[in-house]
């Protein structure tokens, strides 16, 4: 007989937490030990489903690290008795929080599973039931006694993704995100699809170690045709920066201007670290390919590969918690920790 999975859904906030009353038309929180009544078609799954709330749920553009960390302690303190755990946040930066949480988790043996909704659970034609249902039956697969998924993943509108390679593609329509990059590794359909090859599998058997230390002191900067240099030595001059997620043109490419290679090299001997990044939707950087990037390479931009830049930035936030001599910081950078790059 096989054993019965312990789910535990997290709810952080968001959409899919919202029902409408209908006497005022206003949107409240729903309250999740009801859960089973408003969907009872989680009766249907073999599992049992324990939740635990936010007590002040926050809105998705309210996500920052220390909820973060606050979402890896519940992890923490539930570990040894959930056998999954599927986490509900605004989709607006769940991408961001997603790939956050997989480098925060280290040596993760057990499913957490992302997933929210474009309509409230309380609306007529909800995205919120399908992505619920699914997720918890994915965060409670199992083969030859053991999980199925051992990785943080993103799930929405019958697709699963690893997800730190995901980002949000659509306010509107039901299918929010892609994953460039990377393809699926499940689908929904008249079955679970699992893409078995491109599953992370863990051979070691070290024991979850929870990364909570996180330096928020990093700016993304986007490239644009006329951009103004003197913004651009602001931005590198704010006080406290440790890291840039420079969003350059197509494989890596940026101005040749002496001016502007000369305000980054300068960044760089002060010790910040400057990812490169593309602003293209999917593609990889690949310094020195052309001109306009070869003198990126040679003063030691560390490159992004194919990450998405919600990815690079929760990775650049970990790496600079962790105390990494300046020596080591492009490598290991520019090294796949969790699958968020092809290496």
């Amino acid at each position: 007989m096989s054993k019965i999975s312990n789910i535990l859904l997290i709810y952080t906030g968001g959409t899919i937490g919202m029902v409408k009353d209908y006497e005022t038309n206003a949107l409240r929180a729903f309250d999740f030990s009801n859960l089973r009544d408003r969907i009872p078609e989680l009766n249907h799954l073999d599992c049992k489903i324990n939740t635990i709330s936010f007590e002040e749920p926050i809105d998705s553009s309210n996500m920052n690290p220390k909820y973060w960390v606050k979402i890896t302690e519940i992890i923490e303190e539930n570990y040894n008795d959930a056998d999954g755990f599927v986490i509900l946040t605004g989709s607006d930066t769940m991408a961001y929080t997603s790939s956050a949480i997989s480098f925060m988790l280290e040596n993760l043996s057990k499913p957490v599973i992302f997933t929210g909704s474009q309509l409230p659970i309380g609306d007529l034609r909800t995205d919120a039931k399908e992505n619920l249902i699914t997720a918890i039956q994915i965060a409670s697969a199992r083969k030859n006694g053991k999980p199925r998924i051992n990785e943080v993943c993103l799930y929405f509108e019958y697709k699963l993704y690893r997800a730190n390679r995901t980002t949000k593609v659509n306010s509107e329509h039901f299918e929010a995100f892609a994953s460039p990059n990377f393809p699926h590794i499940a689908e929904s359909g008249v079955h679970l699809k699992f893409e078995e090859h491109l599953l992370i599998t863990h051979k070691s058997r070290k024991k979850l170690t929870i990364r909570k230390n996180i330096n928020d002191n990093i700016v993304i900067l986007k490239l644009f045709p006329g951009m103004s240099l003197i913004s651009i030595e602001s931005i590198l001059n704010i006080d406290k920066l440790q890291g840039v997620i420079l969003e350059t043109y197509g494989s890596g490419n940026a101005t040749t201007s002496k001016k502007f290679i000369a305000l980054l090299k300068n960044a760089i001997n002060k010790g910040i670290q400057i990812i490169n990044v593309t602003q293209c939707n999917s593609g990889s950087v690949i310094l020195g390919q052309y001109e306009t990037s070869t003198e990126l390479k040679n003063i030691g931009l560390i490159s992004g590969k194919d990450i998405t830049t919600e990815a690079a930035v929760a990775k650049l936030m970990y790496l600079l918690g962790q105390n990494i001599p300046k020596m080591n910081f492009k490598k290991i950078f520019e090294t796949s920790l969790r699958g968020e790059i092809t290496e």
